[in-house]
């Protein structure tokens, strides 16, 4: 950005609009992260962030609906209770806001910058940019990160759960169709460049802990598409659509390798500016041909 123009003030908002917000550039980092947390949270393949100075950021609308959970000793993600969107963070002790740049309306005037946690990157996901990778964060936020328990493989079972555990599920079986999408409904939902999802018969999927209510919220003028969390740590669960006739999972939050990756990217026409396809996986303007 040259020093004539002005730096760019963004729109952000939750997926049902309950929560708006404004924040404003010139940002000063962009990464994406690929931590399991994230993952869970977002329900994506990883998720990706814009940062600024406090000062350039506002909530305009929506605060009394926001969801904080306590996610490590000293860590806080925050979702909004109606939709379940992801909220940006704001980190005193660093003078930063952090944005997921999934809900941001328009163009933030950066570009992705590197790969953090990539030692926590999902297996069913290969990076394929040319962006610098660091295994947990780069040396300069002076940080480390949380180490969180690994799940034991079950053979011929794929299993998954939320942030705080109070939501497991496992699934058997093959999916019936997996996806990237990149429309701004799903970039919105997962407050994330694209969510990534599977679909399975609802014979194929079982929830085996439901510790804490599923909140689940459908957008009033579509005809299938909502998303569902869980209300006490607002990460991402599966969405069972009995109208359908299937399960929606998203990959992110799942805890082994479920031994597939997602077959195309559909709405591409609908693609977040900011973020460029760099792997082979065959590509859809909209939907794909049935």
């Amino acid at each position: 950005m040259s020093p004539s123009q002005p730096a760019p003030q963004l729109h952000g908002s939750c997926l049902c609009g309950a929560v708006t917000y404004q924040i404003g550039g010139p940002f000063n980092m962009m990464v994406h992260c690929h931590c399991s947390m994230c993952r869970k949270h977002h329900g994506a393949a990883f998720a990706t962030f814009v940062g600024a100075p406090l000062m350039s950021f506002k909530w305009l609308s929506g605060e009394d609906q926001i969801l904080s959970y306590a996610s490590s000793e000293k860590g806080r993600r925050d979702s909004c209770k109606r939709c379940g969107s992801v909220l940006p963070t704001l980190i005193e002790e660093m003078d930063l806001a952090l944005a997921p740049a999934g809900n941001l309306d328009g163009d933030p005037g950066i570009r992705p910058q590197a790969h953090v946690f990539v030692g926590s990157k999902a297996p069913w996901y290969k990076i394929t940019d040319d962006l610098p990778q660091h295994e947990e964060f780069p040396p300069e936020f002076g940080v480390g990160g949380v180490t969180r328990p690994v799940v034991e493989a079950r053979e011929g079972v794929v299993l998954g759960s939320c942030l705080c555990n109070s939501i497991t599920y496992e699934i058997t079986g093959k999916p019936l169709r997996t996806a990237n999408c990149h429309c701004s409904r799903c970039r919105r939902a997962r407050s994330a460049a694209h969510a990534s999802n599977m679909f399975y018969r609802l014979e194929d999927f079982r929830f085996t802990r439901q510790d804490a209510p599923i909140g689940d919220y459908r957008v009033p003028d579509a005809k299938y598409f909502g998303v569902s969390w869980c209300t006490k740590c607002g990460a991402t669960v599966p969405r069972v659509s009995k109208e359908r006739g299937a399960v929606v999972v998203a990959f992110g939050p799942l805890d082994t390798d479920p031994g597939v990756q997602p077959a195309m990217h559909i709405y591409v026409g609908n693609k977040a500016c900011w973020f460029e396809i760099t792997d082979t996986t065959p590509q859809f303007e909209t939907a794909p041909p049935v």
